[in-house]
């Protein structure tokens, strides 16, 4: 067995001989993406595995071992992670853990030594815990984010965005009920074998995987309906984790509405970006701010590959992340960063401007950051534009489900009967 090794901290590292040995263990926070993050892993040589244990009552196991005022994505990631050391028969001494850390002024910046500290309280303290970041924080021997698997993260994040935005637009106008799933389930085969390449780029053959992607879902017949779309925003977590947001979607689309959630890169671009603007205006090393805006001019250009097939397919696209972050000009300063900051300002107003008035915004109690740019804008947002029909959730321990769904079916009544009045005007 791998010898365990610490730093200067008492910090149990990941070696490379524990990376011949381990499974490393991989929480679902967000179903279109992270099953491509597990395909890039393996790819790479990583024994990775992906836990979709998706039972609310997990939140409980997270509860034991973690103080109660922690947010619910904290609590559910630790319970997720506990849970699948106890019951899911893995061999607590060769597992490790890898869950992702911002940096930021937000408790998801504290979820990692939350989670040595609860694995501590259960007998696990001999669990490697890795941090995936981009700022260089808890190096491991044995876990290192390559230049090829840079790309096939970058990869996998815009497959998702696209795959995402498909089934959103297809599912909901679906002729046969389980054609948009079954296509989806097609794309994840398609995936699962593109990313064992082992090359370190790939534009020509991303560009041909995302048009087979759209040529599949374009299969899928639909029906001429008008329904009212309905867009989510939030917390990172609670916004794409259908455990975390109690299934909002799934919610959303029986309640006969289409789906819209914003591409979850654009929340990686945001990062990026705020880094290259606090050097720019509080000083730092010129070097990173160049390379920050490289990074992100180079992944746009990717970017707009993808959207411009799938404009030309008939679908929706997003907008570019430089014209989603001058939508905040007038409302809140760009230098708002903590937590989502600008960001969840942003995509209201896009979503306002591109047809989607009505919206949920996806919360942890207590989240202060989510309070301020999600919660705190709605006035604002209400005075420029009256056709906004905005519903803040929380999602707590505490809270009850019955109460969060009909609030959410409150705002879709008034979505559907401003949708029944806005098709009475235009066929006058």
């Amino acid at each position: 067995m791998a010898e365990r090794v610490y730093d200067e901290n008492g910090r149990l590292i990941f070696t490379e001989e524990m990376r011949e040995e381990y499974t490393v263990l991989i929480p679902q926070m967000a179903p279109y993406y992270f099953t491509y993050f597990l395909d890039a892993a393996i790819s790479e040589g990583y024994k990775a595995e992906l836990l979709t244990t998706d039972d609310y009552a997990l939140i409980h196991e997270g509860m034991k071992y973690s103080h109660n005022d922690i947010c619910v994505p904290a609590m559910l990631v630790i319970g997720q992670f506990i849970d699948a050391l106890k019951k899911k028969g893995y061999d607590a001494d060769k597992v490790a853990l890898v869950i992702t850390q911002t940096g930021g002024g937000c408790r998801a910046s504290n979820y990692i030594a939350l989670l040595r500290k609860a694995l501590a309280k259960a007998g696990y303290e001999h669990v490697p815990v890795i941090s995936l970041n981009a700022n260089g924080f808890e190096p491991n021997p044995g876990f290192k984010v390559t230049p090829r698997l840079f790309h096939k993260l970058h990869d996998a994040l815009v497959f998702g965005d696209v795959v995402m935005g498909l089934v959103n637009q297809i599912r909901p106008y679906e002729v046969e009920p389980g054609d948009t799933d079954r296509a989806r389930e097609d794309v994840d085969k398609m995936l699962e074998a593109y990313f064992m390449h082992k090359k370190t780029f790939t534009w020509r053959r991303h560009t041909k995987m995302t048009k087979r992607i759209i040529e599949r879902f374009s299969e899928v017949r639909m029906k001429p309906l008008n329904k009212p779309k309905v867009g989510i925003v939030g917390e990172i977590y609670v916004k794409y984790s259908p455990l975390g947001n109690n299934r909002l979607e799934e919610t959303l689309e029986e309640a006969g509405c289409e789906v819209v959630v914003p591409p979850l890169y654009d929340f990686f671009l945001y990062s990026f970006d705020s880094r290259a603007h606090d050097i720019k205006r509080y000083g730092g090393p010129w070097k990173e701010r160049l390379a920050l805006r490289v990074i992100v001019a180079y992944i746009e250009h990717r970017r707009k590959k993808a959207r411009k097939m799938m404009k030309k397919a008939g679908f929706a696209v997003s907008i570019p992340y430089k014209a989603l972050k001058r939508l905040v000009d007038g409302f809140i300063d760009i230098g708002t960063h903590t937590g989502e900051g600008w960001l969840l300002t942003a995509e209201m107003i896009d979503l306002i401007k591109h047809g989607a008035p009505n919206i949920v915004c996806t919360q942890p109690f207590g989240c202060l950051p989510n309070h301020i740019v999600g919660k705190g804008m709605i006035k604002k947002l209400k005075k420029h534009y009256p056709e906004s029909n905005v519903v803040t959730i929380d999602y707590d321990t505490s809270a009850s489900k019955v109460n969060q769904n009909n609030r959410i079916h409150l705002m879709v009544s008034n979505a559907k009967r401003r949708l029944q009045e806005d098709t009475r005007e235009t066929s006058l």
